[in-house]
């Protein structure tokens, strides 16, 4: 405001030009206008469990935090659908799945195949602000017992893990499979790919061991019924 009236020849400190605008207020010269909310900045929903990751929650064993996304697929024109993936930080063991849509339905079912295709017990789950994380989603982690945590708004850097595995899901699985984009057929080719991904594909980031190797060598199996019958 200041460097405003200074184009018109008006000094004034920005004090005075506070003091101003306060007693214009006062009088009711000057109103405030009423907001409408219009930009895409909105306010943040209440949730009634999911809770930003304290700092002192520190991922250290298998299943201390698995991250969990979406992803559109759209294999050719008129033709989408939701790729859902979950990414156990510490292991790198991934489970997918494809639905027609990404409905808080939907994300809660996928909880169920996480839960059953994860060799070891989820504590925690992380996902983005996203609305297929809220409702039924929310209410099946605390029913199951699983700690829900919520990134703050535009920061997917902090899920970083499963939005590499979107990527590599995309390039070694998406851009080269022969399979029918039918959800049936499309499902059981993804639960092979699944089972090729976890215990066949070596990982650079786990020195070319692939998940279940580097299960076995790195961490103790906490007695869960063994994944695909490969222990």
């Amino acid at each position: 405001m200041t460097y405003l009236l200074a184009d018109q020849g008006i000094t004034l400190s920005e004090s005075m030009v506070g003091r101003i605008l306060s007693y214009l207020k006062e009088r009711g010269a000057l109103r405030e206008p009423i907001r409408n909310y219009i930009s895409a900045r909105k306010r943040g929903k209440n949730r009634p469990y999911a809770v930003r990751k304290p700092k002192e929650y520190v991922a250290r064993e298998p299943g201390d935090i698995v991250q969990v996304d979406t992803m559109d697929v759209r294999p050719f024109p008129g033709f989408a659908f939701k790729h859902f993936a979950a990414r156990d930080v510490i292991s790198r063991w991934d489970v997918f799945d494809a639905a027609s849509q990404a409905t808080s339905t939907s994300a809660a079912l996928f909880i169920t195949s996480i839960v059953n295709r994860m060799p070891f017990n989820v504590k925690a789950i992380q996902v983005d602000g996203g609305s297929e994380f809220q409702s039924v989603f929310e209410e099946t982690c605390q029913k199951m017992g699983i700690r829900l945590f919520v990134l703050p708004p535009r920061s997917p850097k902090l899920n970083g893990c499963i939005e590499r595995a979107n990527r590599t899901h995309t390039e070694e699985f998406y851009e080269v499979t022969d399979c029918e984009f039918d959800m049936p057929t499309l499902k059981k080719a993804l639960y092979e790919w699944e089972i090729i991904y976890n215990t066949v594909r070596p990982h650079q980031s786990l020195k070319y061991l692939t998940p279940n190797k580097n299960l076995l060598q790195n961490y103790k199996i906490n007695g869960k019924e063994k994944v695909y019958g490969i222990y």
